[in-house]
Order: C-alpha cells, then structure tokens, then sequence
C-alpha cells in the first residue's frame, strides 16, 4: 500500500478533477504490475497495473489507494476490471465519496466472491484526495491561505520590501504547492506592487494553476505579468464597472463579474464550485488574508518562518484588519505537519474543529 500511496502523491495536480489514485498487483510475494491515474480522461491506476500484470492478475492481490469506481464515464468501471481479471482480494486505503461509487465498487467486489479489505494507511490516502473530498462534500474550493514570514511574524518592511524573505527551498516549495492546486489568488494591490507571474516554476516544470485577481473596478493595466497568456487568467470585479472594454482589450482574460457593489467571497466560491475548481491557493497579502479569515472560508494554513528578525511596530503583518480585545476570540488552529525546507519551517495547521 505504501507504494500505491506513494505513486498516487506524485500525480496529486494533474487529474484535477478525477482524484490522485495508485493501484498494485502482487501474487505470491511477486510485483506484477503497477499503475498511477495520470490525467483526467485516461486509464484509471488499476487499468495500468491490470495490464502489466496480464493473465498472472488471476488469483492475485490488489492494493488499491481509493475505492474503485463502479460507474461508466470517460472509462469504463475498474471494479468489473478486477472482477473479470478475476482477482483474489483487494486491499483499499478509503472508500470513495463520490455518489457515483460510494460503496458500489466494493459491493461489486464482494458479489463477486472477492475478499476486500478497507482502511490500510486510511488517512494518508485521505489526505492525498483531501481536495477532491472537501469538493465533493462541501461544494466548493479547498482553500489554502499561504504566507512567508519573519520569526516575530513580519511579512515586509515598513517600505513594503518583502524581496525575499526565505530561502529559495521554500520558494521551491510554494511552487510545488501551486502545481497541486486548480487555482491561485491574489488582490490587485499584490499584482500593482509585486508584479507576480503566479505560475508553476519547478525545475521539471509543473502544471500552473488559474490565475484568480480580485479587482473590483478592473483598474489594472500596464506592462504586468498576469496579462500574459502563459497561465489561464480570471478577473474578479463587482457590478460597479461595464468590462466590455476590459474585455476587448484583453479577449484572453476571463472576466467574473459578482452581483454585488463590491466582491463578496461567498459569491465567488459558489462560482468558482460550478466552474469545477476544486482547490484555491491564496497568496494574497494582508487585506486578502483577513477577508477569507473573516469570512471563515479557509480549509488549511501553509506559513513559511524564516530565521529572521525584523522588529519594529510599523513593518507589515500576515493579516490586516482590527485585532479583537479578546485572546479567547483568536481563531483556534491545530499543527497537523511542522517541517524544515532549507533553513526554513513550513507549519501547516487547520481550523480546529469545535468539540
């Protein structure tokens, strides 16, 4: 199961909106085959490991990292693939929530007269499909706030210089992060004062998520970057502004226009469900920050510390707005990973949930 696991986390991007899957074929201590879903449309990881394995999948053990489906889309149901190939027993990670399959896969499997079991390695499975899950249960974006901080929690100086704050490991990371996410956001002043390409950069390359720019009046212009058609662009503006020039002058930019005076990030999350994106990755500065906080719309914190000291009241925060009086009114999080990239920490935390 651990190296199903592993080949479905090295896929974790690129089959947005089908989930990260990886399947092997074992019989009498022997590797038959193995398989990975690389792209949404193509053979599904059992698929790949059935075939390798050949006429030896009779008789032979499946470790599975998610259930399999049990319905006809672009492919047709791995379930009756492992049913006809005539498998032993299959070892499953987590079931599938997807109506689609939730449970029917298995059924087919046990109908069948093939042994199942499910749970093995249940919550690092989870937390590959962690953005397909929350999706499917929670309609909308799986939204990930991302930072890069001093120690005493700075994000810039008092002139806003912020160029850079952590290592170029860490910088590689967030690239890494973009390539697992259907979208990145950020806010005009971020664009006017960064200039940011908001693309994936890794030295193989990488998949480079929707850009999303919040700009209520569509004011930007000029020589920027995010007008570039290297990564697809989304404009976000309220109903106060008419885009039909913005949009002549810019036919390859998509442009969201909210129904209300200004941007309301309830409104956009419900847009951006129906639009199948799946996971947001907010690296927006302290304004944007305090908006999703406010609004209680984040699913998991990514800080990046970096062994520095800037002191001083007036060098600039995470997160703007007012601070409440109160310590017991402070947002309660939890550390689910802590680790070193470079000379840097990377904290990841969730929302805690109220017990």
């Amino acid at each position: 199961m651990d190296l199903a696991l592993n080949l479905a986390e090295a896929t974790i991007g690129q089959t947005s909106p089908n989930p990260s899957v990886g399947a092997v074929v074992v019989k009498n201590g022997e590797l038959l085959g193995v398989g990975t879903h690389l792209k949404a449309g193509e053979a599904h990881a059992e698929v790949h490991a059935i075939a390798q394995a050949g006429e030896k999948a009779k008789g032979a053990d499946v470790y599975v990292t998610l259930e399999p489906c049990a319905h006809y889309g672009k492919t047709p149901p791995c379930a009756e693939l492992l049913v006809k190939s005539e498998v032993k027993k299959v070892y499953i990670a987590c079931l599938d929530p997807n109506p689609k399959v939730a449970g029917k896969g298995v059924a087919i499997l046990k109908n069948a007269g093939i042994g199942v079991e499910i749970g093995i390695q249940e919550q690092r499975a989870l937390r590959i499909n962690q953005h397909f899950f929350h999706y499917l249960e929670k309609k909308r974006p799986f939204i990930t706030l991302k930072a890069a901080t001093t120690l005493d929690g700075k994000t810039a100086t008092v002139s806003g210089d912020s160029k850079w704050i952590t290592s170029e490991e860490a910088r590689e990371d967030v690239h890494k992060e973009r390539h697992k996410h259907d979208a990145i956001l950020v806010g005009r002043q971020t664009v006017e004062k960064d200039n940011p390409s908001l693309t994936t950069r890794l030295p193989q390359g990488g998949k480079s998520p929707i850009r999303i720019i919040l700009d209520s009046h569509l004011s930007l212009k000029g020589n920027l970057h995010i007008f570039e058609s290297n990564a697809p662009t989304w404009m976000v503006c309220s109903n106060q502004v008419d885009k039909a020039e913005f949009t002549k002058k810019y036919p390859h930019i998509k442009v969201i226009q909210l129904p209300s005076e200004k941007i309301e990030l309830t409104d956009l999350m419900e847009i951006l469900a129906e639009e199948k994106v799946q996971s947001l990755y907010v690296e927006g500065g302290a304004t944007i920050h305090q908006a999703f906080l406010k609004s209680g719309l984040y699913d998991e914190c990514h800080w990046y510390i970096a062994p520095k000291l800037l002191g001083g009241q007036d060098a600039q925060s995470v997160i703007g707005g007012a601070s409440p009086l109160a310590m017991k009114e402070a947002q309660q999080l939890e550390f689910i990973e802590i680790q070193q990239i470079g000379p840097d920490l990377k904290l990841i935390a969730n929302p805690k949930e109220e017990s």
